[in-house]
C-alpha cells in the first residue's frame, strides 16, 4: 500500500465525513433525529470540534485503508464504502438500540441509510484519489 496515498485519501475522507455528516445529520435529518429522544443531542454552539474532527478523519482513514487494501479505483472505493458503512453503522446502531433508550428503531433505519450513503461517497473520492495513475503515451 502506498502510503502517500494512505495519507492523502485518509484526509480527503475525513473531510468528505464531516462536510456530508453535517448535511445529512445537521441540516437534512436534525429535526427528525431531534424528535425521538429530546435533549441527547448538543446544539451546534456546544459541539466538541476537536472530537468531531478526530471522528471523521477516523472514519476517513478507516475508508482509506479498506480502498488501498481493496485496489483503488472509484467503482471499488465506492462499493467498498458502501459495504464497510452499512456494517459498521448496523453494528453500532443495532447494539445501541438493543441497549439504550436513546435511539429508536426508526433512527436506526435512518443512520444506517445516511452513513452509508456518506460511506460510499467518501470511499469512491478516496478511491478516485488513491488510483494507481497510467502513463499516458508518448506521442512521436
Amino acid at each position: 500500500m502506498n502510503t502517500t496515498k494512505f495519507f492523502i485519501g485518509g484526509i480527503a475522507g475525513g473531510v468528505v465525513y464531516f462536510l456530508l455528516g453535517y448535511l445529512a445529520y445537521g441540516v437534512l435529518l436534525a429535526n427528525y433525529m431531534h424528535s425521538f429522544v429530546p435533549g441527547v443531542d448538543r446544539s451546534m454552539d456546544t459541539l466538541v470540534y476537536w472530537a468531531l474532527i478526530v471522528g471523521n478523519l477516523s472514519f476517513g482513514f478507516a475508508i482509506s485503508y479498506a480502498v488501498n487494501h481493496a485496489g483503488a479505483s472509484v467503482t471499488s472505493g465506492l462499493a467498498t464504502g458502501f459495504v464497510i458503512g452499512f456494517l459498521f453503522s448496523a453494528g453500532f446502531d443495532f447494539t445501541m438500540y438493543a441497549t439504550s433508550h436513546s435511539i429508536s428503531l426508526h433512527q436506526v433505519a435512518a443512520d444506517v441509510a445516511a452513513f452509508t450513503v456518506i460511506s460510499a461517497i467518501a470511499g469512491a473520492v478516496v478511491g478516485a484519489i488513491s488510483r494507481p495513475r497510467v502513463a499516458s503515451a508518448a506521442i512521436a
